[in-house]
């Protein structure tokens, strides 16, 4: 998936994903964009709000490494360390900025 020259992907475009996590529980995602920070990339996820759902606080988000294989199937990887998250928070952030350069 290249969106490289549009930073967030359009909502009809929407795309979803169920995340796994290690207490059993799953949660289901809209991808928001996929971008390269640091020579690497980065997907973000953002709660679908579902009726059965556990209330989504505001702004909640996810950032994982992205890879896609030879056959294009994806695969995501957390974040490993503080120095690798702040780089890409960064970059997240300057995204946004690109979108709505008011937002402070």
């Amino acid at each position: 998936m290249d969106n490289q020259n549009n930073p967030l992907l359009p909502e009809d475009d929407d795309i979803c994903v169920s995340l796994d996590f290690e207490d059993g529980s799953q949660k289901e995602c809209e991808i928001l964009t996929i971008f390269e920070a640091d020579g690497r990339d980065y997907i973000v996820l953002i709660p679908t709000e579902e009726e059965d759902d556990e209330e989504i606080e505001e702004g909640e988000i996810f950032i994982y490494r992205y890879h896609e294989d030879e056959e294009g199937n994806p695969s995501l990887e957390e974040i490993q360390s503080e120095e690798e998250y702040e780089i890409v928070e960064a970059r997240f952030e300057e995204l946004l900025d690109e979108i709505d350069p008011e937002k402070e």
